[in-house]
């Protein structure tokens, strides 16, 4: 088998490609290999694939292949261009790359492999690319395939922020909950960021949500008031975000405690020192040892076990699917709440009555944002390996590249 034959096998070339050279250049470690349309051959219009006369050939182009041992592969070619009787002259398209890209399609498919598991200057240093090279093989990736993408139903969303740089820069992420995937991601955490978004959606694909998962968050709730048709009623507010409030006036209660009996002396100073995270703890990871030492301090009448109780007691409403019924016992847990003379307790629950609409929402639609969380986790992962992003859109590219579940693959 003689040289052309070989690239010809291996390129995968058909009528009207053929391989016309090859040569070898060991200065620069390439291989070219020329490839042109057989003269005679049928060309087709791009635009409309019909038989179109051959009008006359661009400057010779080069794209980067798969390399043949060490040595960088070069394809060359002067691609023809047809005189279409409806869309006039344009090229004929190849069939070992897309239009404008600088790399043939396996090439693309191998980098988009390095790409998931690396960085984008790991992938450049390891493939011989530029930085700029690979973030255009990404970002031609990515747009394939939000183009490849069909307006499916999506029933559950979720709705979230994650860090793009220090001083509280933030993108908003919006998670297909049910198929654990990001379907869009915006600048800041403002009204208008989701509603953009909203915006974004035909009115079929706003009906047909059932649960928005966030955070209790005004301009988010605003915007979907706004812009999403009986919105108010689609909300689902994070459980794990309100026991986080919570946690938090426990918290608080402790450390004013804490310092109020420091500075009378108060032997049960000793005793309350080093609880902070017995007193957070969830109930899965709790031990029975821990369980004993809180009875023990809740005996001795600190005000943190009297907050600790009550926020215990909240977890139980979680529990119903009849809303009437999750009304009932939050009025009784929220008289205890305000009449616990615990300021901080008494805030986080004045807090909840206020968004208790989309509380109790979670009796007819139990959704959380546990894998918007779990999301975000990765979305921090991809940032620190990237060791961060000073551009918003190259950080959207990477999130949707990453966990977009999208069809990258080129032609």
């Amino acid at each position: 088998m003689d040289d052309k034959t070989l690239y010809q096998t291996i390129l995968g070339l058909a009528e009207p490609w053929q391989v016309v050279g090859v040569e070898l250049r060991p200065k620069e470690q390439e291989v070219w290999v020329r490839v042109d349309a057989a003269s005679g051959a049928v060309l087709r219009c791009p635009e409309c694939e019909q038989p179109a006369p051959r009008y006359d050939q661009a400057e010779e182009r080069r794209w980067r292949h798969l390399d043949t041992c060490q040595y960088q592969t070069i394809l060359l070619s002067r691609i023809p261009r047809v005189l279409c009787a409806t869309h006039k002259v344009r090229q004929v398209r190849v069939p070992w790359a897309e239009e404008r890209s600088r790399f043939t399609a396996l090439f693309e498919a191998w980098a988009l492999r390095v790409l998931r598991d690396c960085s984008l200057a790991e992938t450049a240093e390891l493939l011989g690319l530029s930085w700029d090279e690979a973030a255009g093989i990404q970002r031609r990736a990515v747009e394939r395939g939000l183009a490849r993408r069909t307006e499916e139903p999506v029933r559950v969303i979720g709705v979230d922020e994650t860090s793009f740089q220090k001083r509280h820069e933030y993108v908003t992420v919006i998670n297909d909950l049910e198929r654990n995937r990001v379907l869009w991601v915006g600048d800041h955490r403002r009204e208008a960021t989701l509603a953009a978004y909203w915006e974004s959606l035909s009115p079929t694909a706003l009906t047909t949500l059932h649960a928005i998962v966030m955070d209790m968050w005004d301009p988010y709730i605003a915007a979907t008031r706004k812009h999403v048709p009986d919105g108010i009623s689609k909300i689902v507010f994070d459980r794990y975000h309100v026991m986080a409030h919570l946690n938090a006036a426990v918290e608080v209660v402790r450390r004013v405690e804490q310092r109020e009996l420091n500075r009378t002396d108060d032997k049960r100073s000793q005793q309350l020192k080093g609880t902070r995270f017995l007193w957070l703890r969830g109930r899965k990871t709790r031990t029975r040892a821990m369980l004993n030492r809180i009875a023990q301090l809740q005996r001795s009448g600190l005000k943190v076990g009297r907050a600790w109780a009550i926020k215990e007691a909240i977890v139980s409403l979680w529990k119903y699917r009849m809303p009437s019924a999750a009304l009932r016992f939050f009025q009784r847990w929220y008289g205890w709440a305000v009449r616990s003379r615990l300021p901080a307790v008494r805030k986080a629950a004045q807090m909840m009555k206020r968004y208790l609409y989309g509380i109790l929402a979670y009796t007819k639609r139990p959704y959380t944002n546990a894998r918007s969380e779990a999301m975000n986790a990765k979305i921090q992962e991809i940032k620190y390996r990237a060791r961060g992003y000073r551009n918003r859109d190259n950080f959207r590219l990477a999130i949707l590249f990453h966990c977009g579940g999208l069809n990258m693959d080129p032609r």
